[in-house]
């Protein structure tokens, strides 16, 4: 006699990011999810690849550490950098970091970059894409640098800065405006249809 055959459940759907905006996003798509941030050393890639591939290279790693915790459920991971030239902004570690970035940004037009990662490691699936966004910052005084830095707003943006502040000096932006707040829809919703994930709603 043949033992039963174990039926596995469906997979979940696991984000693995802490960040608030990306799980608005998610959840205003109408995705139900849970949430485990990968919480890996985002400045732990190779010094030999471009500016324009860290932000995947950082969103697969995201996806392998969680999918080793979770082999059976669906990972959608997610790294957004913000590139000045061949500089490339993450997330200010404090204060003066933040200043910093935004004194660079002031007046200027960069690439805002997402990598997004969907892996379901029981079904051998594993998926990436990234989408580019340019946007246009207004000159900045030092003081309303300072006034800005001083609300904390800043922290966990790569940049220094939110597209959703309320006032975020953005004078112009081309191309995603969910990749600017953190991820691209556009490539996340097809990503996640292969994967075998839908909304709710």
């Amino acid at each position: 006699m043949h033992a039963p055959r174990r039926v596995l459940p469906d997979p979940r759907l696991i984000l693995a990011s802490a960040s608030p905006r990306r799980q608005q996003l998610l959840s205003d798509a109408g995705f139900h999810f849970d949430i485990d941030p990968a919480e890996i050393d985002e400045s732990a890639h190779p010094a030999s690849i471009l500016p324009s591939q860290v932000a995947i290279y950082l969103a697969e790693a995201k996806a392998r550490a969680v999918a080793t915790r979770h082999p059976d459920d669906i990972i959608l991971a997610a790294d957004t950098i913000v590139c000045f030239g061949d500089q490339i902004l993450g997330k200010p570690a404090d204060a003066k970091q933040a200043t910093r970035m935004l004194s660079l940004l002031s007046g200027t037009t960069h690439l805002v970059i997402t990598g997004v990662c969907v892996e379901h490691r029981a079904a051998r699936f594993h998926k990436s894409a990234r989408v580019m966004s340019a946007v246009r910052m207004k000159l900045l005084t030092k003081a309303e640098i300072d006034q800005y830095v001083a609300t904390n707003a800043w922290q966990g943006k790569a940049g220094g800065y939110g597209i959703q502040d309320p006032d975020p000096f953005v004078t112009r932006q081309t191309g995603s405006h969910t990749n600017i707040v953190g991820l691209p829809m556009e490539i996340t919703i097809p990503l996640l249809a292969e994967a075998g994930i839908r909304p709710a709603r």
